[in-house]
């Protein structure tokens, strides 16, 4: 029998708002770990800036139809900060400290981010809300680098992981201090009702990915509370909740590491644009 992690309270919480934050979730020395290793492997995997790809979860999308993303399920990447580059094409600062993210299957190639991923804590966790059998789908190292760091625009996931029924579960750890000043996230609490208003999907050939728009009205804003959210916590999202991040116009950065699950008896389609074919997914506690 495993251990509950949340109180009765918190339950209800995220079943109700579509989110809950659990504060000191993980340790400063798990979280610095962590950010140490990420510097390290962007490093290790950082591409020439005459390759790079731009990663952006703006309007433009600009990755949207790039091989290098869209095979990158199953793989350890880099991609760039879309304000990384000045007026004359040239990075601003040494590569690594230049990108947006590491995905998406940290968890899964590298043994201090796999270490991270699966413990039984978390497991206990996704039982405790409903997963049947969760499987860890992606993994996404943020960076949001001071003064470059970009914004996300609002979203759910279920509209880029989409699984039939709806079972995907974002657990985001703030990896630095997230504030209002640097950028933390913002959610709409009990937005996790409101229907789903598009699906991204990739054509028959995988060389682009699309949208499928079902409602053209934007998620109302008005109402969204911002989730700050000191090193070590953790913040559980519903698939279907409507969520932001602002700029980083600050001096400070703003890490953070996300790992999305789904559940394995949910029916995850072939045209999804992340696809993982030479790895199996696993569980929390595998």
């Amino acid at each position: 029998m495993m251990t509950p992690v949340l109180t009765e309270a918190q339950l209800a919480q995220f079943h109700n708002d579509g989110f809950v934050v659990l504060p000191k979730f993980a340790s400063d020395e798990a979280c610095l770990a962590l950010r140490d290793r990420a510097m390290q492997l962007a490093k290790e995997h950082v591409p020439s800036p005459e390759q790079a790809t731009i990663f952006t979860a703006d309007s433009t999308a600009k990755h949207a139809a790039d091989q290098y993303f869209l095979t990158s399920g199953d793989k350890i990447r880099c991609f760039f900060e879309k304000d990384a580059f000045d007026e004359h094409g040239k990075l601003r600062a040494e590569a690594h400290l230049c990108l947006n993210k590491l995905g998406h299957a940290m968890h899964d190639l590298d043994p201090q981010f796999s270490k991270f991923s699966h413990n039984e804590k978390l497991a206990s966790l996704a039982n405790q809300i409903g997963m049947q059998e969760p499987k860890l789908l992606q993994s996404m190292y943020i960076f949001k680098q001071p003064r470059i760091g970009g914004e996300v625009n609002c979203h759910t996931d279920h509209t880029f992981l989409w699984t039939e029924p709806q079972s995907v579960v974002g657990f985001w750890f703030a990896i630095d201090d997230a504030t209002t000043e640097n950028g933390c996230m913002w959610a709409l609490p009990g937005g996790h009702r409101i229907p789903v208003k598009s699906r991204s999907r990739v054509n028959a050939d995988r060389t682009a990915s699309y949208m499928e728009v079902f409602d053209e009205t934007p998620y109302p804003t008005e109402g969204l509370v911002p989730l700050e959210a000191e090193r070590g916590t953790l913040v559980l999202l519903n698939g279907t909740l409507p969520h932001l991040s602002g700029p980083n116009t600050s001096d400070k950065p703003r890490h953070a590491y996300t790992i999305h699950a789904i559940d394995s008896h949910a029916n995850y389609p072939a045209d999804n644009w992340l696809q993982r074919p030479s790895l199996v997914m696993a569980g929390f506690n595998d």
